[in-house]
């Protein structure tokens, strides 16, 4: 028997294995947001399964989610504060004026 993955730690290559429903379900589980896993099956629950495009387009939007979550760079981008972001912005539009 082979170990399997600890998916408390960082995950190999960057994000866990999303590619069945179960990935995506044990994915939110442990990277996704809190209450995500809840609000996907929810969303789930609440679709026309004929309607393949949105069950596509909750599955991907989910997907990101967790995606976003393993990518270091979003999550300080995530975490940082109004008026960093506003600080910054100002800068660059200021930057951009006098040219």
């Amino acid at each position: 028997m082979t170990a399997q993955p600890d998916y408390q730690a960082d995950p190999p290559g960057g994000t866990p294995p999303m590619g069945t429903l179960a990935e995506l379900r044990a994915a939110l589980g442990v990277w996704g947001f809190p209450g995500d896993l809840q609000q996907f099956e929810g969303e789930l629950d609440a679709l026309d399964l004929d309607d393949l495009t949105r069950v596509r387009e909750v599955i991907q939007a989910y997907r990101h989610r967790v995606m976003l979550r393993c990518d270091p760079h979003a999550m300080a981008a995530l975490t940082r504060s109004t008026a960093d972001v506003s600080f910054e912005l100002g800068r660059k539009m200021s930057e951009r004026n006098a040219r």
